[in-house]
């Protein structure tokens, strides 16, 4: 591991140097990749330069405590003290020097989809966008629709939007799967709970360079807009649907008045889709056992559940519950995205370790 951090340590200083240079600054993309590469580095030189400095003081205590009788007691503590931080400090950096998820700093498209349960799976999809979007809120994540499918008593068939911000993914990666509310309809007289479901995507946003569309792969239709909107809406073909021919993905877009903007923002999201897809495909390759079982985002994954009478959100992945409805549907929700991050960190460092 040593011997790693010092390689970093040459690469990171390497870095600063070429960041300085007029060179560097003329090309923006390169620019761009080393700036990436400086900061996924900065946390792990620091904790290492850290780690070497209480070696070599712990080092010079050992030595102290041999050689100066008179400074043996306060050594011998200082010692002591410094084997026990340096313990600390080493799984530190074997979690720093875990792998890094390529995508923890994309933006994301998320899709949510009702789906068992009716009307109530459609109300309890627009609950999720909106908890979503207040936690966004709260990160200052900017969103924007890129799709939705309303029903007429203001929920969701489906609903794309997307997030950016910087560690967009690294946070909403953990919200794929099936979520589960259990809870009394407005419209039921009876007042019994029912259990609805709806089902939610995150998907890295793909760049430019990322994925190749070829025009001759695709139909491109315009359509009337439905839904809300107004006049303007229903009376122009301002809807954009794409058909990806070869993968048989279709998208269609038509949140904006412009068909121009509905157009763009459909490619984007085909763009992300089939970037999406390549992933899946690379990842069907690695053996099952060593998949995490936090950050799979497995789609068909019940992962979640929350229960309206005893204001329970509880996660089935990690058996993690919060008793708090109110305050978690309002977008604060970072206390379970982080119970998941550690619990999909300690799993990484696990096997990490068994296969060393």
């Amino acid at each position: 591991m040593l011997e790693k951090l010092h390689d970093a340590e040459l690469r990171y200083v390497t870095i600063e140097n070429e960041l300085q240079s007029q060179d560097s600054m003329a090309d923006r993309n390169a620019y761009t990749q080393l700036m990436r590469e400086y900061k996924t580095l900065t946390p792990i030189i620091a904790k290492y330069r850290e780690y070497k400095k209480l070696s070599d003081d712990t080092e010079e205590a050992r030595i102290l405590m041999e050689e100066d009788p008179e400074m043996r007691e306060i050594a011998a503590e200082e010692y002591k003290n410094g084997k026990e931080q340096l313990v600390r400090l080493e799984e530190e950096l074997k979690i720093l020097l875990l792998p890094r998820d390529p995508n923890d700093d994309k933006n994301v498209i998320v899709e949510i989809r009702a789906c068992a349960g009716g009307e109530e799976a459609a109300l309890f999809a627009g609950v999720l966008y909106r908890m979503y979007t207040m936690y966004a809120d709260t990160r200052r994540y900017k969103t924007e629709v890129l799709n939705r499918n309303e029903t007429g008593l203001g929920g969701y068939r489906e609903i794309t939007f997307r997030v950016t911000g910087e560690g967009a993914y690294s946070r909403f990666k953990y919200e794929s799967g099936v979520h589960r509310v259990q809870r009394v309809p407005e419209t039921e007289t009876s007042g019994r709970i029912h259990t609805s479901t709806a089902s939610v995507a995150v998907l890295p946003e793909a760049e430019d360079v990322e994925v190749e569309i070829l025009p001759a792969d695709l139909e491109i239709e315009t359509i009337k807009s439905s839904g809300a909107g107004g006049q303007h809406v229903n009376k122009t073909e301002s809807a954009i649907r794409l058909l990806h021919k070869p993968t048989g993905i279709v998208i269609e877009c038509q949140d904006e008045r412009s068909q121009f903007k509905n157009r763009d923002k459909a490619m984007k999201l085909l763009a992300t889709k089939l970037y999406d897809l390549k992933a899946r495909e690379q990842n069907d390759k690695i053996a099952s056992e060593r998949k995490s079982q936090v950050g799979t985002g497995d789609r068909s994954e019940r992962i979640r559940t929350y229960n309206y009478p005893q204001s329970r959100i509880t996660d089935h992945r990690i058996g993690f519950t919060i008793y708090n409805m109110e305050s978690f549907l309002a977008g604060n929700i970072d206390i379970m995205i982080d119970a998941l991050a550690t619990a999909d960190t300690a799993e990484k460092l696990k096997n990490h370790q068994d296969e060393n």
